[in-house]
């Protein structure tokens, strides 16, 4: 993809999509109708963002409340910003984190209108850069690297009154219990141009760096909204909300119409010297903006262009769907290397993994296939994380006792460690990670899932049998048979969680869904669970249902839902129409049964219906990816089964694609029989299929297969055939006896 095909904006606004029509309009969306996202600049995984400041829910940007239902209700009457800040989330909900650190306020005002929301207008945004226009004509851009932010402010008029404000007391959002009070914070000018400083928010240090360029202006600390001339230093203990009054940095002086002043700041989770070095890696002195912004631009363009799409007629918004997607699945984890605040060593660090439960079925696959590298880096940290922390993260942000997610799931980070370890990455110390893999599973829920077979919430159980399967090939690897046999024996216990009788999960509580939407996740052992379920024939039944063959159109949630309204729509049982996680992998549990004519249905009426160019172009929070790398797989028509190392074949959405892998591998996707697809069309099916020539049979590639690259050929109609009926994808019996099959 190229950088002209991202539209940062998609996401931030409420989900605006046409009535949803066939299958699709039979889906319940029971979280918030918007993805969001922000159009800040962002470095791919990156430490920084950076964006326009208004206090609204969830990151700081935009004009929206917060809202865990329905259509979220409007906070702010237009776009409005009072600074730009740094640290944002990416399309998450109700985190309690919410960051928007260090707010850079350009002025002609008098210090007292600090923190007024001004109008802004002309908003321009692209990988790694973002810009718009104050009311008073100051226009603002900004760029980051890495670890480091650059902001550049251009004067519409002559002024001799002309203010930059740094602004270390702001943090969090505008909504009840959503501000951050910083706890400690230091600041001092140290020569002309050049401060420093740190601020302790929610546990963590964060140091900044800061060179102005901004010349014969004079440099001024500030506090409670009143200059301390020849103040070169600041102190502050002991925080509270009662007591903290607004403090910081100021530059003034005299521009021309025209003239544009820049500012530069280094970050760091380790004090001010490392912040420094970090801003002369990112930004060597003498460099700018412009040379930052290329550097950016050179960054997401590499990224980027590891997927490509044939152009043809009338693909002009499905590629700014895809390219948009692609962007949003590398915007998050944060990877920080040598940044932990937390304990002294170096090495790979992470935060923003918000979270696993979001992101671990199809973004974190997708950046092991696009950069191995990097996921290797977020392997390592979530180790090091287990060993300092004693477990395994499910959710991990830039603070301390960040990893309060546990009602979510449980041994996820298992699933993307056995993927790198099918994968035979370099880099990871297995017998070490197998230490940690086995121990995280004996904790908090996993203690009862030992005693007595099962835990609550029930999905719990399935995530922990899964996780002793992740394991066992993690043993294999290290050859330690003894603990392979153990793991797979104790992942045949994901047969406590069903209910023989109907077929789905026992009754329990869920997070976010019903026990539908987790009754038909991929397991490692589908043969095993779909003769639980009384067979492949119920077993499609229960899949009909589940996505509405058949049924009538329902009606979407609005502002406010009220229980009544949610308690009906939950009680359909139905698929939530990726508003949501929690059943994303299910429609490909049709191939299970021989059914990949329903998959690709499915598919099609998913990513074509729920997903869109516009601000309003996502159907619900995006989860720092996870809803985007969906698209991205969607469209390609290669699905991976996260911690199987295994991707399940279907109809892609584009008549030829390619994806540059690691070693100049190659995987090309063509197509025979293709017709252009897209809201209001039809599905198309698979006839056949070739892998480097030969028949393909079976509705899979191995991860093994796919990473050496080569040519997948499909051929297409507009009904279905016999390809993918007469075979199934491997299921692996989960007891002692019982090897680990193989291709």
């Amino acid at each position: 993809m190229k950088l002209a095909d991202v539209d940062p904006f998609i996401g931030t606004q409420p989900t605006d999509l046409p009535p949803a029509t066939g299958l699709a309009a039979a889906w319940w969306w029971p979280k918030p109708q918007i993805g969001n996202t922000h159009p800040g600049a962002t470095f791919p995984l990156g430490m920084v963002s950076a964006c326009s400041y208004s206090g609204a829910y969830p990151t700081g940007y935009g004009e929206y409340a917060l809202s865990t239902e329905g259509v979220p209700p409007r906070m702010r009457e237009r776009p409005v910003a009072s600074g730009v800040t740094h640290f944002q989330q990416s399309g998450t909900g109700a985190i309690r984190k919410y960051y928007n650190y260090v707010r850079v306020t350009p002025m002609v005002d008098k210090l007292d209108d600090l923190g007024r929301q001004w109008d802004i207008a002309d908003e321009e945004a692209s990988p790694g850069y973002y810009a718009f226009t104050y009311e008073n004509g100051i226009r603002a851009e900004i760029t980051v690297g890495p670890k480091s932010a650059v902001h550049r402010y251009t004067f519409p008029e002559d002024r001799t009154d002309a203010r930059l404000v740094v602004d270390l007391s702001v943090g969090g959002l505008d909504i009840p219990y959503g501000a951050t009070v910083p706890l400690r914070a230091h600041l001092e000018s140290t020569d002309a141009g050049e401060a420093q400083g740190e601020i302790v928010v929610e546990g963590t240090p964060l140091a900044m760096h800061l060179r102005a360029d901004t010349p014969r202006w004079r440099q001024l600390l500030w506090y409670d909204r009143r200059l301390m001339p020849g103040g070169k230093r600041l102190d502050f203990d002991a925080i509270r909300p009662t007591t903290m009054r607004p403090f910081g940095l100021m530059w003034q002086g005299s521009v021309k119409a025209g003239q544009w002043v820049e500012l530069q700041i280094g970050f760091s989770l380790r004090g001010v010297d490392q912040a420094r070095r970090n801003l002369q890696r990112d930004c060597a002195e003498g460099t700018g903006f412009d040379v930052r912004r290329t550097a950016t631009r050179a960054s997401w363009k590499q990224l980027l262009g590891g997927v490509t799409v044939r152009e043809s007629g009338g693909d002009r918004d499905r590629r700014t769907v895809l390219g948009t997607a692609l962007y949003h699945s590398f915007v998050k984890p944060a990877l920080a290397p040598n940044e932990s605040p937390l304990w002294p060593t170096n090495g790979p660090f992470a935060f923003d993994i918000s979270t696993m439960w979001d992101i671990y079925r199809t973004q974190l696959p997708l950046v092991e296939l696009l950069s191995p590298d990097q996921a290797v880096d977020l392997a390592n940290a979530l180790v090091t994380i287990c060993e300092e922390e004693g477990n395994f993260p499910i959710g991990y942000r830039m603070a301390k006792g960040s990893d309060r997610f546990s009602r979510q799931a449980s041994g996820l980070a298992h699933t993307l460690l056995a993927d790198l370890c099918e994968a035979r990455v370099e880099g990871i110390d297995w017998d070490w990670a197998l230490v940690h893999m086995l121990a995280d599973l004996r904790r908090q829920y996993g203690e009862d899932f030992l005693v007595t077979g099962r835990t609550d919430p029930i999905s719990h159980t399935l995530d922990i049998a899964f996780a002793y399967w992740c394991t066992a090939r993690v043993a294999d690897r290290v050859g330690d048979t003894r603990v392979a046999a153990d793991c797979r024996r104790l992942a045949g216990r994901w047969r406590n969680a069903f209910d023989a009788e109907t077929g789905l999960l026992r009754d329990s509580t869920f997070y976010e869904g019903t026990k539908h939407n987790y009754s038909f996740r991929i397991t490692h052992d589908m043969a095993g669970r779909i003769e639980l379920a009384g067979g492949e024939d119920r077993f499609v039944g229960l899949l009909d249902r589940f996505f509405g063959y058949g049924a009538d159109p329902v009606t979407q949630p609005g502002v406010d839902p009220g229980d009544a309204e949610m308690e009906a729509g939950y009680a359909l049982g139905r698929f939530e129409g990726m508003n949501n996680e929690p059943d994303m992998e299910s429609p490909w549990a049709y191939m299970y049964a021989g059914r990949p004519d329903r998959t690709a249905e499915v598919v099609h009426h998913a990513l074509h219906q729920m997903f869109d160019v516009g601000a309003g172009g996502m159907p619900g929070n995006d989860d720092s990816g996870g809803l985007s790398s969906w698209v991205v797989w969607a469209s390609l028509g290669i699905f991976p089964v996260a911690g199987q190392d295994l991707f399940l074949l279907n109809a892609p959405a584009w008549s030829d694609a390619r994806i540059s892998l690691a070693d100049d591998a190659e995987i090309v996707i063509e197509t025979e029989g293709f017709r252009p697809v897209g809201r209001g069309t039809d599905p198309q099916y698979v006839q056949s299929v070739s892998w480097n020539g030969e028949p393909l049979e079976r509705t899979w590639l191995t991860g093994r297969e796919l990473r050496r690259g080569g040519t997948l050929r499909i051929a297409l109609a507009d009904a279905p055939g016999d390809w993918g009926r007469a075979v199934r994808p491997p299921s692996y019996p989960s007891d002692a006896s019982a090897p680990n099959r193989r291709l």
